[in-house]
């Protein structure tokens, strides 16, 4: 009897299609993983100017994201826990975690309102964080491992 592999996640990273995207992140992409990768808004430092990008938080607690985006100004696109992307053994997915602006994947809004939701992820999807006016554009970008690496 003969185990069908199981299905790892490929690596994936997120391209900053925007300055505010790019200030955020402190580059040009960033590796999303570990999955589930969380995304969310900054919302423990000072609101002037773009230089957080990790939560500032006591030691012995856990983050509540591996992202997070400076959002220094209202009205405000990006909820403290906005969205995650994760791996469910077949493929990857966008998962509103129940933002008040919701997601857009390729123009097709997910959650909102506090209702959660997700959506198939594929490789060159763009991802605005929050509404379409949301400083925050990214694309997606899948590297799928080669057989026996």
């Amino acid at each position: 009897m003969s185990m069908q592999p199981v299905a790892r996640p490929p690596r994936i990273g997120l391209v900053a299609l925007t300055p505010e995207a790019r200030s955020a992140i402190g580059a040009e992409a960033v590796a999303a993983s570990p999955l589930p990768y969380r995304v969310g808004r900054e919302s423990r430092g000072p609101r002037r100017g773009w230089t957080l990008t990790r939560e500032q938080r006591q030691l012995g607690t856990s983050p509540s994201n591996e992202l997070y985006l400076p959002e220094p100004s209202e009205p405000l696109n990006v909820s403290r826990e906005h969205f995650q992307i994760e791996w469910d053994g077949r493929g990857l997915v966008l998962v509103d975690r129940g933002s008040t602006c919701g997601t857009l994947v390729e123009g097709q809004e997910v959650g909102g309102q506090g209702q959660g939701g997700s959506v198939p992820l594929k490789d060159g999807d763009v991802i605005i964080v929050g509404t379409a006016f949301s400083p925050f554009v990214f694309k997606v970008r899948v590297e799928l491992d080669s057989p026996g690496s």
